[in-house]
Protein backbone atom coordinates (compact mmCIF):
# COMPACT_ATOMS: atom_id res chain seq x y z
CA UNK A 1 0.00 0.00 0.00
CA UNK A 2 1.19 3.47 -0.85
CA UNK A 3 1.95 6.08 1.79
CA UNK A 4 0.10 9.37 2.23
CA UNK A 5 3.16 11.34 1.06
CA UNK A 6 2.16 10.38 -2.48
CA UNK A 7 -1.05 12.42 -2.36
CA UNK A 8 -0.59 15.77 -4.07
CA UNK A 9 -3.66 15.88 -6.33
CA UNK A 10 -7.33 15.03 -6.01
CA UNK A 11 -6.79 12.23 -8.54
CA UNK A 12 -4.03 10.70 -6.40
CA UNK A 13 -6.29 10.98 -3.36
CA UNK A 14 -9.18 9.33 -5.19
CA UNK A 15 -6.93 6.50 -6.38
CA UNK A 16 -5.08 5.95 -3.07
CA UNK A 17 -5.15 2.28 -2.02
CA UNK A 18 -6.25 2.95 1.58
CA UNK A 19 -8.90 5.48 0.58
CA UNK A 20 -10.24 3.07 -2.04
CA UNK A 21 -10.23 0.15 0.43
CA UNK A 22 -12.12 2.12 3.10
CA UNK A 23 -14.57 3.43 0.50
CA UNK A 24 -15.24 -0.12 -0.65
CA UNK A 25 -15.88 -1.17 2.96
CA UNK A 26 -18.34 1.70 3.41
CA UNK A 27 -20.00 1.04 0.08
CA UNK A 28 -20.35 -2.69 0.76
CA UNK A 29 -21.76 -2.03 4.24
CA UNK A 30 -24.25 0.55 2.96
CA UNK A 31 -25.40 -1.62 0.05
CA UNK A 32 -25.68 -4.75 2.18
CA UNK A 33 -27.59 -2.89 4.89
CA UNK A 34 -30.00 -1.64 2.24
CA UNK A 35 -30.45 -5.09 0.65
CA UNK A 36 -30.77 -6.94 3.96
CA UNK A 37 -32.92 -4.23 5.52
CA UNK A 38 -35.38 -4.25 2.60
CA UNK A 39 -35.66 -8.03 2.89
CA UNK A 40 -36.55 -7.78 6.59
CA UNK A 41 -39.08 -5.06 5.81
CA UNK A 42 -40.66 -7.00 2.94
CA UNK A 43 -40.81 -10.34 4.71
CA UNK A 44 -41.39 -9.27 8.33
CA UNK A 45 -42.92 -5.79 8.17
CA UNK A 46 -40.31 -4.10 10.38
CA UNK A 47 -37.41 -1.77 9.64
CA UNK A 48 -33.81 -2.87 10.03
CA UNK A 49 -33.46 -0.44 12.96
CA UNK A 50 -36.47 -2.00 14.69
CA UNK A 51 -34.90 -5.41 14.14
CA UNK A 52 -31.67 -4.17 15.74
CA UNK A 53 -33.62 -2.96 18.79
CA UNK A 54 -35.37 -6.33 19.04
CA UNK A 55 -31.92 -7.97 19.11
CA UNK A 56 -30.63 -5.53 21.74
CA UNK A 57 -33.65 -6.31 23.92
CA UNK A 58 -33.23 -10.03 23.23
CA UNK A 59 -29.67 -9.87 24.62
CA UNK A 60 -30.74 -7.96 27.74
CA UNK A 61 -30.84 -9.70 31.07
CA UNK A 62 -33.41 -8.72 33.64
CA UNK A 63 -36.67 -6.81 33.33
CA UNK A 64 -35.72 -4.72 30.27
CA UNK A 65 -33.59 -1.78 29.20
CA UNK A 66 -33.87 1.96 29.60
CA UNK A 67 -34.14 4.25 26.58
CA UNK A 68 -30.63 5.47 27.39
CA UNK A 69 -29.21 1.94 27.32
CA UNK A 70 -30.88 1.24 23.96
CA UNK A 71 -29.56 4.55 22.60
CA UNK A 72 -26.01 3.70 23.70
CA UNK A 73 -26.19 0.39 21.87
CA UNK A 74 -27.54 2.00 18.67
CA UNK A 75 -25.57 5.26 19.01
CA UNK A 76 -28.72 7.34 18.64
CA UNK A 77 -30.20 9.99 20.90
CA UNK A 78 -32.67 9.18 23.64
CA UNK A 79 -35.28 11.21 21.74
CA UNK A 80 -34.71 9.11 18.63
CA UNK A 81 -35.01 5.93 20.65
CA UNK A 82 -38.22 7.18 22.27
CA UNK A 83 -39.84 7.80 18.88
CA UNK A 84 -38.69 4.41 17.60
CA UNK A 85 -39.93 2.61 20.72
CA UNK A 86 -43.26 4.47 20.42
CA UNK A 87 -43.69 2.98 16.93
CA UNK A 88 -42.58 -0.46 18.12
CA UNK A 89 -44.98 -0.30 21.07
CA UNK A 90 -47.85 0.70 18.76
CA UNK A 91 -47.00 -2.36 16.63
CA UNK A 92 -47.11 -4.60 19.72
CA UNK A 93 -43.40 -5.55 19.56
CA UNK A 94 -42.31 -4.02 22.88
CA UNK A 95 -43.85 -2.75 26.07
CA UNK A 96 -42.78 -0.23 28.66
CA UNK A 97 -42.71 -1.32 32.29
CA UNK A 98 -41.78 0.28 35.59
CA UNK A 99 -38.11 0.03 36.54
CA UNK A 100 -37.95 -1.98 39.79
CA UNK A 101 -34.70 -0.16 40.72
CA UNK A 102 -35.92 3.38 39.98
CA UNK A 103 -39.53 4.29 40.74
CA UNK A 104 -39.37 7.17 38.24
CA UNK A 105 -37.80 5.08 35.48
CA UNK A 106 -39.32 3.03 32.71
CA UNK A 107 -37.87 0.01 30.95
CA UNK A 108 -38.53 -1.47 27.53
CA UNK A 109 -38.90 -5.20 27.00
CA UNK A 110 -40.02 -7.56 24.27
CA UNK A 111 -43.61 -8.70 24.05
CA UNK A 112 -44.37 -12.26 22.89
CA UNK A 113 -45.02 -10.78 19.40
CA UNK A 114 -41.66 -8.98 19.58
CA UNK A 115 -39.93 -12.24 20.49
CA UNK A 116 -41.68 -14.07 17.64
CA UNK A 117 -40.84 -11.27 15.19
CA UNK A 118 -37.17 -11.26 16.26
CA UNK A 119 -36.94 -15.00 15.61
CA UNK A 120 -38.75 -14.83 12.26
CA UNK A 121 -36.69 -11.85 11.09
CA UNK A 122 -33.48 -13.59 12.20
CA UNK A 123 -34.25 -16.60 10.01
CA UNK A 124 -34.69 -14.25 7.04
CA UNK A 125 -31.59 -12.26 7.99
CA UNK A 126 -29.31 -15.29 8.41
CA UNK A 127 -30.28 -16.67 5.00
CA UNK A 128 -29.66 -13.30 3.36
CA UNK A 129 -26.34 -12.84 5.18
CA UNK A 130 -25.23 -16.20 3.82
CA UNK A 131 -26.40 -15.30 0.33
CA UNK A 132 -25.13 -11.71 0.05
CA UNK A 133 -22.33 -11.49 2.62
CA UNK A 134 -20.65 -14.90 2.69
CA UNK A 135 -21.29 -16.59 -0.65
CA UNK A 136 -19.46 -13.91 -2.71
CA UNK A 137 -16.29 -14.52 -0.63
CA UNK A 138 -13.91 -17.43 -1.16
CA UNK A 139 -14.85 -20.10 1.39
CA UNK A 140 -11.38 -20.17 2.96
CA UNK A 141 -11.54 -16.37 3.67
CA UNK A 142 -14.93 -16.23 5.37
CA UNK A 143 -13.99 -17.07 8.94
CA UNK A 144 -10.94 -14.76 8.97
CA UNK A 145 -12.96 -11.94 7.39
CA UNK A 146 -15.65 -12.24 10.08
CA UNK A 147 -12.95 -12.15 12.78
CA UNK A 148 -11.28 -9.11 11.20
CA UNK A 149 -14.62 -7.29 11.16
CA UNK A 150 -15.14 -8.12 14.85
CA UNK A 151 -11.71 -6.66 15.65
CA UNK A 152 -12.41 -3.48 13.65
CA UNK A 153 -15.85 -3.06 15.18
CA UNK A 154 -14.57 -3.40 18.75
CA UNK A 155 -11.61 -1.08 18.11
CA UNK A 156 -13.93 1.60 16.68
CA UNK A 157 -16.45 1.12 19.50
CA UNK A 158 -13.72 1.62 22.08
CA UNK A 159 -12.73 4.95 20.48
CA UNK A 160 -16.24 6.40 20.67
CA UNK A 161 -17.21 8.53 23.65
CA UNK A 162 -19.84 6.92 25.85
CA UNK A 163 -23.22 8.55 25.37
CA UNK A 164 -24.62 9.98 28.61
Amino acid sequence: MRGDAEISTAKEAADHDLILAFGRLQGAANRLEYILGRAIEAECGISHLMYEVLLILGRADGPGLSMRAIGREQVISTGGVTRLVDRMEAAGLVERTDDPDDRRGRLVRLTPLGEETAVRASHVHVENIKRYFLEPLPEDHRERFAEDLRILSHAARDLLPRMP
